[in-house]
């Protein structure tokens, strides 16, 4: 995710991170959050521009993006205009996450425009965000079969089931995670898995926030690796 912080917007620090633990970046979010709406200027383009230009220097494959708020014309225009990739680097991919509506009382609120599947159908790229998917009223499984090949990455939490997005860890919430990875393994899916929770009640006993880390990321890990190897991918 890149922010303010400067060590997530270097091609260097984030290389030298990554080998310095044996890790490899299978994807970076770009600066498209209201929280860094000045990180990299304030044009989307610019910041998907830049984006590209940091993941190809750090050897990575996936631009994350989220589609357009309303008022960003230029940007709506060029996600129509250029479904056929927003990247300039053959060896970087900018891929659209999936979005969700905000609910006031009754009513039904969308901020950004070209999130809505039958839009979604129209980008060649895509990132399956499961918390997005619940709150929108998705099912999982059906999203990420309708997404087929161009899946390109999954932000995998679980959500609390109450209309909001909740970011939780796996199995802290309603949603079938088990089952979405099952089916995930078994479709050959090859890209990169993010753990994107919030994790902001564990800050404060570092014992109890390794725990939830290494635990998630080991259940995660051996589901999907046990439904690979069981459907032969």
């Amino acid at each position: 995710m890149v922010t303010s912080d400067p060590s997530t917007q270097d091609a260097a620090s984030m290389a030298k991170l990554a080998a310095e633990h044996g890790l490899s970046i299978g994807a970076i979010h770009s600066p498209c959050l209201l929280v860094t709406r000045k990180v990299w200027g304030t044009d989307p383009v610019g910041k998907i521009e830049r984006s590209v230009e940091v993941a190809s220097e750090a050897g990575v494959p996936v631009v994350i993006v989220h589609p357009p708020y309303r008022w960003q014309a230029s940007y709506r225009n060029l996600l129509t205009d250029s479904r056929a990739g927003l990247s300039k680097d053959p060896q970087v991919t900018v891929a659209v996450e999936n979005m969700f509506p905000f609910h006031l009382g009754r009513r039904r609120l969308t901020f950004h425009s070209n999130q809505d599947l039958d839009e979604l159908d129209q980008m060649p790229h895509l990132v399956l965000d499961t918390s997005h998917a619940a709150v929108a009223g998705h099912d999982l499984i059906e999203v990420r079969r309708r997404f087929g090949e161009r899946l390109r990455h999954v932000h995998l939490s679980d959500n609390a089931g109450k209309g909001w997005d909740s970011h939780l860890p796996p199995g802290d919430g309603t949603l079938d995670l088990d089952a979405f990875m099952d089916d995930l393994a078994a479709s050959g899916y090859s890209g990169s898995v993010s753990l994107e929770v919030d994790l902001r009640r564990y800050l404060s006993d570092e014992r109890k926030l390794l725990e939830v880390m290494v635990g998630m990321r080991e259940r995660c890990e051996a589901r999907l690796t046990a439904g690979a190897a069981e459907a032969g991918t």
